[in-house]
């Protein structure tokens, strides 16, 4: 990266109410150790966002950034009306115009999908969540990241920092990221291997997909009420 003072690579992490926070707060803690990168987080008007219990305030007001290098948009349950949201969305499908690499982190992917920018590329998401990429013409794939051509998606949540590490050697080296990895101690060796519906046991999964069913209702008819208002994604659903 030359010139990194003087010309940073800029990386936008486009918050929403709902966001979860995670999903950004994970990725920009690693970005954050990389010399010559500037992060921005950003929401509509730049105002405040709560997640899961903080506040994020002194954001950018995402409608006045015109570029940054990379583009990643976070998910959670509030993405729905973050596709939703004319403002939001515009912005997305703007930025991803001149970015660099385009990506995203859990259902961050579906928002992707929303701004047209999915269309016959794999992507990840949120295992929960997943069945939903078709509807953007997107090739949903179970990998925790996945590449297609300059798009990088990260499945759910804390795939986000394996997507930081995978995106960190991609545009600097890959020493670097060992490096960042190192200084950080990402070393997950989480005591339970339930972390995935292939790992956990079947009953925990039987009650989690429950857990997510209850509003998948509410997903589908908003999903619904937007594929609407595109007559080309009305007619691929």
């Amino acid at each position: 990266m030359s010139n990194a003072q003087s010309n940073p690579l800029t990386i936008l992490f486009p918050i929403f109410p709902g966001v979860t926070q995670l999903d950004f707060t994970g990725p920009q803690q690693f970005f954050a150790r990389l010399p010559g990168v500037k992060t921005i987080v950003a929401s509509v008007e730049g105002k405040p966002i709560t997640s899961d219990g903080l506040s994020f305030c002194g954001l950018t007001a995402l409608e006045q950034i015109d570029h940054c290098d990379v583009l990643c948009v976070p998910g959670g349950f509030g993405c729905i009306d973050a596709i939703l949201e004319t403002r939001y969305l515009s912005a997305i499908r703007a930025l991803a115009q001149r970015a660099r690499y385009i990506t995203s982190v859990c259902t961050g992917s579906l928002i992707l999908g929303a701004a047209e920018l999915l269309e016959g590329k794999r992507a990840a998401c949120h295992w929960a969540w997943r069945e939903f990429l078709p509807l953007f013409g997107a090739i949903p794939d179970a990998g925790r990241v996945v590449r297609d051509a300059n798009i990088i998606t990260g499945g759910g949540v804390t795939a986000g920092i394996d997507f930081a590490l995978t995106l960190i050697a991609e545009i600097t080296h890959p020493d670097v990221a060992r490096t960042v990895q190192l200084n950080l101690e990402y070393a997950p060796a989480p005591p339970f291997d339930s972390g995935t519906p292939d790992g956990a046991p079947a009953d925990m999964v039987a009650r989690v997909r429950a857990y997510h069913a209850k509003t998948a209702g509410k997903r589908q008819a908003a999903l619904a009420e937007f594929a609407a208002r595109c007559p080309d994604l009305s007619k691929r659903a």
